[in-house]
């Protein structure tokens, strides 16, 4: 991490908000200004689902390649499935501390899903990983 001494204040105006493309087809990202303002520490976006109906490489089990992933939930719900946690279905109003490296895979959401999510870094990874040996066999 860099020296928290070259971040800069950000402020993100939601009137001016732009919502992008990004990880997920699924879904579109409103990109909240910490990424730039803590020079890349962190990244804190918006997502939400976009209305397409499609499958993605996000719903095969994978990991994230960080060193912090904070979820809240702020409208919706989606169920996932972590390796050694089962499934769990997250609602509006719940956040999650998905530990770093965990396999997950998302089983299915709900058309009015949105969540904040927060990570470190921001330039962090996705990768495409086996399931693992308990889920393999369900």
């Amino acid at each position: 991490m860099s020296d928290t001494k070259n971040w800069k204040f950000s402020h993100d105006v939601a009137s001016k908000a732009e919502w992008t493309p990004g990880l997920r087809e699924i879904f579109e990202y409103r990109d909240l200004g910490i990424k730039g303002g803590t020079k890349g520490d962190y990244v804190a976006h918006l997502v939400r689902h976009n209305g397409k109906k499609m499958k993605d490489d996000v719903q095969h089990w994978h990991v994230h390649d960080c060193t912090f992933q904070m979820v809240y939930v702020l409208n919706g719900w989606a169920t996932f499935e972590y390796a050694g946690q089962g499934q769990k279905t997250i609602r509006k109003g719940d956040c999650i501390n998905q530990i770093p490296g965990i396999p997950h895979r998302e089983i299915a959401c709900s058309e009015d899903f949105e969540v904040l999510e927060i990570v470190a870094p921001s330039d962090f990874k996705t990768r495409i990983v086996e399931a693992p040996a308990a889920q393999a066999a369900e």
